[in-house]
């Protein structure tokens, strides 16, 4: 009997100790393939040091979701709980801004004017078909500053579970860039090049006012260079990144010198370059053409010496959006979206963080770049499709070819390449040549910089309403999201990123889905292998149980 009391006595003392053990010593372990419930490295260190409460509203709440979202909103509980175990600062809720009838209106328009535009789904359940609304959007707020976070990642072409997968895949660096906006304060600048006839303002308001919640914006003036080359260089090293969207206007050596040694001091740059004249606009008028000539912008020594070059042939392609055209007379003329292969839509790189998925860009008129041998590091970030051709300049472009049913055999040159990433030691394009003009401390060899370039000057170019620039994220010629605006800002944020964020795009997660269809066919068969089966098992295993006990007792 002592023997048994000691026993029982050491079972509860260990199981004491464990337990006081394990209230100390607290782990998580993360047994998934793709480590989706573990953070990465760098959206740790933007959290693990606030010090006061980061509140997360998640709208992401409804009793009548698709079962794709169910899994969206359940993924998204379970990688803020991770953010919350590393830092007890950051506090959630999930809120249904439209089950009370009385306040739905009114929660609707407050979310709308905050730019949390809600989505209509389709929800086929048992064979029957309804519509469902949701607002797949966070608001994260920290110290009176607020922040919308996108909980969905679209896609062209994509369905109700592609839609999920990309957006799960996207969540870790939806919050984590949130987290970051509103926690690090801003610090790096920008430089908008201007004095080359560059894009006009209010054509790039839109992503302009997007990257001013990141970084300092500052238009830049190069016209005075001549005058005083050292203060402008001075003054443009003073700038992490410079931004030269569509310049029209041939650059002069002064001003091609400082740019490169901008270069050579570390100097980050983003070139988008129209290599041909023509805009789609010139083909509104009578005749409904124009001709494309080829643009000199004096830049091609340069790009040459960095390892690129951009070719004056307009690159055409089966896979683009369409153009907007008025059909018919009077009072039977109508819009309609005709076949349009001058605006390629452009797929991304998935093996880079830039464009890993990214949703299609659109181009207008791009041009073909050539990556050229040497020891700069080169990554094609975008290209167009294989049923892709080149047309040399001059040419003259028409309206009627969205009439005409294209020839597919000349669509054979494949995927051509429409923006490339630059990294590395890059060497001056005026090493060994006379300068244009004195400049002080002059470098034939870059310290390690990047640089991205896109055969597209309209790539950055938004449109203009009555209510003035419109998304960036959204083409009206498709009315569907285009991935402009977030592969510009993931451009940017690439180049000037010292905290790997960025990198966290690269995450692979993969999101598996029930087959609907078979789910449907097969629904009866399922429900009587998961509730009869195990009943008639039940039932033969008490006859068979009956049936030995009574022979045995009975003999």
């Amino acid at each position: 009997m002592k023997k048994k009391i000691k026993h029982i006595a050491l079972v509860l003392i260990s199981a004491i100790a464990i337990n006081i053990l394990g209230n100390k010593v607290y782990s998580r372990f993360d047994l998934t393939e793709d480590k989706r419930y573990t953070l990465s490295e760098s959206a740790v260190n933007i959290i693990k040091d606030v010090d006061s409460p980061i509140v997360i509203d998640v709208f992401l709440e409804g009793n009548d979701f698709p079962a794709e979202f169910r899994r969206l909103q359940t993924e998204t509980k379970q990688l803020i709980e991770e953010f919350s175990n590393i830092n007890d600062n950051i506090v959630f809720s999930f809120i249904d801004p439209i089950e009370n009838e009385a306040t739905r209106d009114r929660n609707i328009d407050q979310l709308n004017a905050r730019g949390l535009t809600p989505m209509e789904l389709s929800v086929t359940e048992s064979g029957k078909s309804s519509k469902a609304v949701v607002f797949p959007w966070a608001l994260a707020s920290y110290n009176e500053q607020t922040v919308t976070i996108p909980l969905i990642k679209n896609k062209i072409g994509s369905n109700q579970q592609e839609l999920v997968s990309n957006s799960v895949q996207h969540l870790e660096y939806a919050f984590a860039d949130g987290f970051s906006k509103l926690i690090n304060p801003k610090r790096r600048k920008i430089a908008i090049l201007k004095g080359n006839d560059q894009i006009e303002d209010k054509y790039i308001a839109d992503f302009a006012r997007k990257l001013g919640e990141y970084y300092f914006l500052a238009p830049f003036p190069l016209d005075s260079v001549s005058k005083n080359p050292q203060t402008i260089l001075k003054a443009l090293n003073t700038f992490d990144l410079i931004i030269s969207a569509k310049p029209t206007k041939a650059f002069n050596e002064d001003e091609k010198f400082v740019l490169d040694q901008y270069t050579m001091n570390g100097g980050k740059s983003l070139w988008l370059i129209d290599k041909v004249a023509i805009e789609k606009d010139s083909l509104y008028n009578d005749a409904g053409s124009n001709f494309a000539v080829a643009r000199d912008l004096n830049l091609t020594d340069v790009f040459f010496k960095y390892g690129i070059r951009i070719n004056p042939s307009i690159v055409a392609d089966l896979y683009s959006a369409p153009i907007m055209l008025a059909t018919g007379k009077d009072n039977d003329t109508r819009l309609m979206r005709l076949r349009w292969p001058y605006a390629p839509l452009a797929k991304g790189n998935p093996y880079h963080p830039i464009t890993n998925n990214l949703n299609l860009v659109k181009f207008d008129f791009a041009n073909q770049i050539d990556t050229l041998k040497n020891s700069v590091e080169k990554t094609i970030l975008l290209r167009s499709s294989e049923r892709s051709k080149l047309e040399g300049v001059p040419r003259e472009i028409s309206i009627e070819k969205a009439t005409e049913d294209p020839n597919l055999d000349h669509y054979n040159n494949g995927n051509q390449t429409l923006a490339v990433l630059l990294e590395g030691e890059f060497t001056s394009a005026y090493k060994n040549r006379i300068k244009p003009i004195k400049l002080q401390n002059v470098k034939d060899k870059s310290i390690p910089t990047k640089m991205i370039v896109i055969a597209d000057g309209d790539v950055i170019k938004n449109n203009i309403d009555r209510k003035g620039p419109t998304s960036l994220a959204f083409d009206r010629s498709s009315n569907q999201e285009v991935g402009n605006k977030e592969f510009l800002l993931n451009a940017v944020n690439y180049l000037l990123d010292d905290n790997g964020l960025i990198n966290i795009r690269s995450k692979e997660i993969a999101v598996a889905f029930l087959n609907r269809e078979k789910t449907a066919a097969e629904k009866t068969k399922w429900q009587l292998i998961n509730i009869a089966l195990p009943l008639a098992l039940l039932g033969l295993f008490g006859l068979v149980f009956g049936f030995i006990r009574k022979k045995k007792y009975t003999s």
